[in-house]
């Protein structure tokens, strides 16, 4: 059987509003896919071909032929998602769906599929591939936390080939866990991945860094939870080892690391130093979900300011650039916000930066929530990107919301353009 996975398109923040293009210096708009898909086709039994279709670089032809058709998505590309498999299903095409959206919304798109996978796709991906072989697909199949023990590492290959002229990513995700134990109000990962962290054992992720290294790829390291207390003993025996395989001549290169600033300020300095000795050399700094973020921008505290300021003032220290995501609309945010980001960006010396609106994504408790409240009044789904207002702010109107957004990339932008564009890079410096 012909199994035919799709990462269908989405929207991003210059999509949606060409102006950014202007102001901001991009040489790159489109990142690699998420491992999902990769993940998912590892686990395909044998006796089946697979392959790959990124809608986003080369758009989806609805008269493909495949025996059954696997789309993976989240919120955002949900819309695009949807158009393709109604136009697929037109056609008498069997049709999955699968990943974060499907997980948190069945219901949204049972109508549009001839299966929807809840939660993670490995333990149930056999089941419904045998299924599909026999015409017997069921409506829904739900699937517990995978065990990540056995699991093959994610076919990677898939994603190589679909590299065009002008789609070539510098680098690919390399995920180390599963699982968040937190429960920050805009995430949704400890309800699509589950509360506890399970952990990739290191024959997996060497096998997946080869990969990368013999592509002449890097890898990046998504989740800044790999810093958390349970998963700390694992990553730095992660960092050792890429530093050992770098010393015995394997061409593996590190791009980056999810953070937080809290994380930043608590980080032991000699894993700071053998981060740097792997090759990283950004930080990509989540901020709006943490006290620090939150405390400075929303209100203004002076003390969590200060934090905000040292930290970034640490990532300097050991030559790591810390390329900091900006998250507004926040409860406690208002008019202010905007003027303090900007004044922060100025005092720690910030080059690299992207400005997203608050967005409630379906599964968080703050959808729930701004639900409960009557606050949502969008729910076209491409609009839910991180660049579009779907909800009523507290402290301010969507209007005024969006007009900051804008005001935002366009003031941090538009002094450092020039100074950007003669910059030497060795990799691409925005994707929005």
């Amino acid at each position: 059987m012909k199994i035919t996975f799709v990462y269908p398109a989405f929207e991003r923040h210059a999509d949606a509003h060409p102006e950014l293009k202007a102001w901001v210096p991009a040489n790159e708009y489109i990142g690699p896919p998420s491992l999902g898909i990769a993940c998912v086709a590892a686990a395909t039994p044998p006796g089946h071909t697979v392959e790959f279709i990124d809608d986003r670089v080369t758009p989806f032809n609805v008269d493909h032929e495949s025996d059954l058709f696997a789309l993976s998505f989240f919120t955002p590309a949900a819309t695009r998602a949807i158009e393709i498999a109604d136009a697929l299903r037109a056609r008498g095409k069997r049709v999955v769906a699968g990943g974060i959206f499907p997980s948190m919304m069945p219901e949204a798109v049972a109508s549009h599929f001839d299966a929807v996978v809840v939660g993670e796709g490995e333990p149930v991906w056999a089941d419904v591939v045998n299924d599909a072989e026999h015409g017997a697909l069921r409506p829904r199949y739900s699937a517990p936390p995978a065990d990540l023990a056995p699991l093959v590492p994610p076919q990677v290959d898939l994603y190589l080939g679909a590299e065009r002229d002008g789609y070539r990513p510098d680098d690919y995700p390399l995920q180390i866990s599963r699982g968040c134990p937190l429960h920050c109000d805009a995430c949704v990962l400890p309800e699509y991945l589950a509360p506890k962290m399970r952990f990739h054992s290191m024959d997996y992720l060497t096998a997946t860094m080869k990969r990368y290294a013999a592509a002449g790829k890097l890898a990046s390291f998504t989740e800044d939870t790999s810093f958390f207390p349970q998963a700390r003993r694992g990553f730095r025996e992660l960092i050792e080892l890429c530093v050992k395989l770098q010393g015995e001549g394997l061409n593996l290169r590190l791009s980056y690391i999810g953070i937080s600033l809290p994380i930043i300020l608590n980080l032991d300095p000699t894993l700071l130093a053998d981060l740097k000795r792997t090759g990283i050399d950004r930080f990509y700094v989540v901020g709006g979900f943490d006290p620090v973020t939150r405390g400075a921008f929303g209100p203004g505290d002076p003390k969590m300011l200060d934090k905000a300021v040292r930290a970034i003032a640490r990532c300097h220290e050991f030559g790591i650039d810390p390329y900091v995501s900006f998250l507004v609309g926040n409860r406690d945010d208002d008019e202010g916000t905007f003027d303090r980001m900007l004044e922060f960006t100025r005092v720690a010396k910030i080059d690299l930066a992207e400005f997203c609106i608050s967005t409630p994504y379906p599964g968080t408790p703050i959808w729930r929530r701004y639900n409960d409240e009557g606050r949502v009044f969008d729910r076209a789904w491409k609009h839910y990107n991180d660049a579009n207002i779907v909800f009523r702010p507290h402290n301010m109107t969507p209007e005024r919301l969006f007009e900051g957004y804008l005001y935002l990339w366009r003031e941090f932008y538009q002094g450092r353009a020039r100074d950007m564009s003669e910059r030497p890079h060795t990799r691409s410096t925005i994707q929005f």
